[in-house]
């Protein structure tokens, strides 16, 4: 590649956006490297052991806030995000006040967005690399160690909230980011996005755990979506009752956010609902063998937590519906469910069903 003078450099910028938005990216954005106003909170919160057991967000020290150290050469992050809000999915408030059936996380409803953002990002690459020749880049969808909030926030995709998500004005936070870095000089698209929660804290209020400690900072020892996908062992039994019926992820603190009134359904068909993931009887679930679960969810984020904390999240599930259901026939027919899976069970998923069973 030759060198590039500043103006095919502002050239090349807004075509970056505008590949972008042809591959299906509802944004994009440009930013530097330099993320020494976040390394702080970060380490702090690695200090606080807010991390609990996700040993690999403290595995790569700085290379996780440091750029060109995770790759060098690297001088500018392309960030983009895309939308995944299923507009077929049945609303999230009936199904959290119905405990007979499961809650999974919106973004898990449909194909894993991994390999669907990182081909896009691919072919934006491509794209780039017919204008320019080659050039020196990497791509990422939590898929590394960075830290894809503050890049998005530099880059000017939104603010990060309360919650410690990103929000966008025009977007809300229904969506996935991912990265290119790159070794291209590319033009800054604009400072970081103003912070707009003001006064809010509609999702400190609403979280089940408390697991948002102060405004900004997560403790992810107490938090649902930690609990259920990242925790290999047991669920704390303090958490347990908490969690009600969320199998898979928790939008609670979504849910609440005035932005998300302004959020727009995903347009990817393959983030639309699969297996009617978006409301199916709890019982249902737990009776899937691991051939039906690996069947089913073949292509699916949750696949990646195995059969086995798959019937972990749901009989906590069923134990809180026995607590909460006015159905006697119901209840019997949860208790009985749950005593046949008993004798196969591993000891970690017969501890969960013997305390649901003693939880009513």
């Amino acid at each position: 590649m030759t060198e590039l003078s500043a103006e095919k450099l502002n050239q090349l910028a807004e075509q970056i956006k505008q590949f972008a938005m042809q591959l299906g990216f509802q944004q994009c954005g440009i930013c530097d490297t330099n993320l020494s106003s976040y390394s702080e909170a970060f380490n702090d919160w690695l200090a606080k052991q807010y991390h609990g057991e996700m040993e690999y967000m403290a595995r790569h020290g700085s290379k996780r806030y440091t750029p060109e150290e995770l790759v060098p050469g690297t001088l500018r992050v392309i960030s983009v995000r895309m939308d995944y809000f299923p507009s077929d999915a049945k609303a999230i408030i009936d199904v959290l006040n119905n405990p007979q059936q499961a809650f999974i996380s919106r973004y898990a409803l449909g194909r894993d967005y991994h390999k669907l953002i990182r081909k896009r990002l691919q072919q934006l690459v491509q794209k780039i690399q017919q204008e320019i020749g080659d050039f020196g880049y990497r791509v990422f969808t939590d898929s590394a160690p960075v830290l894809e909030k503050p890049l998005a926030e530099k880059s000017g995709l939104g603010w990060i909230g309360k919650h410690s998500n990103i929000i966008n004005r025009q977007a809300g936070s229904w969506f996935f980011l991912g990265e290119i870095y790159t070794d291209l000089p590319l033009p800054i698209s604009q400072t970081a996005i103003e912070n707009h929660c003001g006064s809010c804290t509609a999702c400190i209020d609403i979280c089940p755990t408390q697991a948002i400690v102060e405004p900004y900072v997560v403790d992810a020892r107490r938090c649902i979506s930690y609990l259920t996908i990242e925790l290999k062992s047991s669920i704390p039994v303090e958490f347990r009752s908490m969690i009600g019926n969320r199998i898979y992820g928790c939008d609670d603190c979504q849910l609440v956010c005035p932005w998300n009134r302004f959020s727009k359904p995903t347009v990817e068909e393959d983030f639309k609902t699969r297996h009617q993931l978006d409301a199916t009887d709890l019982l249902d679930l737990f009776n899937w063998s691991e051939e039906v679960f690996l069947d089913r969810l073949q292509g699916s984020p949750i696949r990646r937590i195995g059969h086995e904390q798959w019937q972990r999240n749901i009989a906590v599930a069923l134990g809180n519906a026995l607590k909460h259901s006015t159905n006697e026939k119901q209840k019997q027919k949860i208790t009985q469910t749950l005593k046949q899976h008993r004798p196969k069970a591993s000891d970690m998923l017969a501890e969960h069903i013997d305390w649901a069973l003693t939880s009513r």
